[in-house]
């Protein structure tokens, strides 16, 4: 006796499960190593975009205030002609050491110790002296109105050494900046030298102004050598304030490739899960054409044979199969033809008890399912239940949440219930299941066109991804509005809001 081919029966496809894992696998490899890429090029970019701007700030630095700077320079020279350090500092210099010097060369002679002692009290005395009587303020100020400087300065001036010659030019060192003296007060002695004048702290080459050195090659003479250093009080701000451009174009570039990376980034994914999708789409139409054409072959060549032939009470079934069968196969194409039209909905509204609708749908539903544990419940709280709709998509709307529902379910019981009630504005549906529920991820793509979440029920769920798309596609053509309200593991509650006729 032939088997008579069963509606539900399909083809076993025992490796599409890992298939699909490794495609996910792979596609999850694929944007890490994208994000991976981008992440190091954008580093780069980064940091060729730092190098550059940093050696524009140094450049900038090094060139700063040069033309002001040889201006100082030249009125600081004549200001101090025949002096040292601020007019009037050569006389304070020569009282001191001068008025030392034979005292200084018999101790150099025969008492090391007591010539240093003597160099420190010379030198503290007489940097003490032109500390409290410089001039450089007034000459300063001078300098700066010939040389129409417009920006307050800061400046320093500071001795680094002094050296006295008894004869033949063989110089003795009185002072040295290299040398932490203990009898000269600690609080003017700095790397640079003794601090004479002026508030500028940070002293280098980018402001020094002039270093001097003034000599004579008479015997019991000195020389000594004097620096002064100034800059504007903004140095810094003026000079980010002159790469200002250099900044906005610098952030301006990386912003820009920012974002076209965000944009194609974006436009790859949607382009990457549309083609994922419309893969995994023409897989569902196959296998979903494929289980009724297989039926319709089976009952087919079965009714060929010549004890079927001979035997109408066998006929009657395979009949039966093959109408059914026929009849899914019509509704699959309906559907596939639907896609192409359902961007623009077409309502056909009449005024309807939404409580009737239910009632009938309900009972409909009932009838059709071959289930036995399935317990599906209507209660009624709205007062209100008039409304206009277009009962043929009302009735899409509903069987699709109903199917979607008792599909993504695996408990033993299943349960549906459907509760009517009335805010201010609308009259609310609410369809509560039972099922495996949902994750944020998949409530984002829920009513996207051909998406199935084939994660779930070791991917024995099928269909083809359109159902919730009709549904928020005939929702939106009401103007209604639907929630979704699910966690994973705890069943969903879908909420439709009808605004009153």
């Amino acid at each position: 006796m032939h088997e008579i081919p069963s509606d539900e029966k399909t083809p076993c496809k025992k490796h599409l499960p890992l298939a699909k894992h490794l495609i996910y696998h792979n596609l999850k490899f694929s944007i890490n190593t994208y994000k991976a890429i981008a992440l190091v090029s954008f580093l780069i970019l980064m940091g060729v975009q730092f190098f550059l701007v940093y050696n524009t700030y140094k450049l900038e630095n090094e060139h700063y205030y040069v033309a002001e700077k040889n201006t100082i320079n030249e009125l600081y020279g004549i200001s101090i002609r025949n002096d040292k350090v601020f007019p009037g500092g050569a006389a304070i210099l020569d009282h001191y050491i001068n008025g030392n010097m034979k005292e200084l060369e018999r101790m150099y002679k025969y008492d090391n110790k007591k010539f240093e002692a003597l160099r420190q009290k010379v030198c503290d005395s007489a940097f003490r002296e032109m500390r409290a009587k410089n001039k450089m303020d007034s000459v300063m100020t001078d300098i700066f109105k010939k040389s129409k400087v417009e920006n307050p300065l800061k400046y320093s001036a500071t001795i680094q050494r002094i050296d006295v010659t008894f004869q033949s030019n063989k110089y003795i060192s009185l002072y040295n900046k290299a040398i932490f003296y203990p009898l000269i007060d600690s609080a003017i002695q700095t790397s640079d030298g003794i601090l004479i004048a002026g508030n500028l702290q940070n002293r280098n080459a980018q402001n020094l102004i002039t270093p001097l050195s003034v000599s004579s090659p008479a015997d019991y003479s000195y020389r000594i050598t004097f620096i002064l250093y100034a800059e504007p009080a903004n140095r810094r701000l003026d000079i980010l304030k002159g790469m200002l451009p250099t900044f906005l174009l610098s952030f301006f570039s990386i912003l820009s490739v920012v974002y076209i990376f965000y944009v194609t980034f974006k436009n790859w994914l949607r382009q990457k899960k549309l083609s994922e999708m419309k893969s995994d789409f023409i897989n569902s139409i196959t296998h979903e054409f494929h289980t009724p054409l297989a039926a319709i072959i089976v009952a087919n060549k079965t009714m060929q044979t010549d004890k079927i032939i001979n035997s109408k009470e066998s006929l009657l079934p395979l009949t039966e199969v093959i109408t059914r069968q026929s009849e899914r196969l019509k509704m699959l194409i309906g559907q596939v033809l639907d896609i192409t039209t359902m961007n623009q909905v077409v309502l056909d509204k009449k005024e309807y008890s939404l409580h009737e609708l239910l009632d009938d749908l309900l009972l409909d539903y009932r009838l059709k399912l071959t289930d036995s544990n399935v317990m599906l419940q209507l209660i009624k709280h709205a007062q209100k239940d008039t409304v206009e709709l277009d009962k043929f998509w009302f009735t899409t709307v509903l069987l699709n949440i109903f199917d979607n529902a008792l599909k993504y379910n695996d408990k033993e019981y299943k349960q549906l219930t459907v509760t009517t009630y009335n805010d201010k504005k609308n009259v609310l549906i609410n369809i509560v299941d039972n099922g495996i529920g949902m994750t944020e991820e998949t409530q984002k793509h829920i009513f996207d066109k051909f998406y199935r979440h084939t994660n779930t029920l070791n991917g024995e769920v099928k269909g083809l991804g359109l159902g919730l798309f009709y549904v928020k596609q005939a929702i939106d053509a009401h103007n209604w509005t639907i929630d979704i309200q699910s966690n994973a593991g705890e069943g969903s509650i879908f909420i439709i809001s009808i605004n009153y006729k």
